[in-house]
């Protein structure tokens, strides 16, 4: 597995418009994507100071794990998003190492890219998230 980068952090918020309003108009962070994802039930905000990228994670009605992160915790850091060539491949390599994804097969994410995350039961208290750069795409 070929770990190229902190691909991003993710950031748990009840909405993305107010904390938009935080990282890209009084902080002056760069506003890189916008979207919702309707399968996951989520709208995202990516915003960027250089190389640095954030994802405001807002949960729609009937998404259930942003909401219980909110419930439980407050708004804040979710999860770290690592980038690699292959996310299919890094899944299988660490489910022969011993770790759990959420998901068998990697799920289609934000900007296009195939992501599968990591039990943060088993890392140490933190959700990790791999995902890989949506064909066609390099980074």
């Amino acid at each position: 597995m070929n770990i190229r980068k902190i691909e991003h952090l993710g950031i748990a918020v009840r909405s993305a418009a107010e904390a938009e309003k935080l990282y890209a108009e009084a902080l002056g962070l760069s506003v890189v994507a916008r979207e919702t994802l309707d399968e996951m039930k989520l709208r995202v905000v990516k915003v960027a100071s250089g190389e640095t990228v954030l994802e405001l994670l807002e949960p729609l009605e009937g998404e259930t794990v942003i909401r219980k992160f909110l419930a439980e915790r407050g708004p804040g850091i979710h999860h770290i998003c690592f980038e690699v060539d292959d996310v299919a491949a890094a899944t299988e390599e660490l489910k022969r190492k011993g770790y759990s994804t959420v998901w068998e097969e990697p799920h289609l994410g934000a900007g296009g890219r195939r992501v599968n995350f990591l039990r943060p039961k088993e890392c140490g208290g933190v959700l990790i998230e791999l995902n890989e750069p949506a064909r066609g795409v390099t980074s």
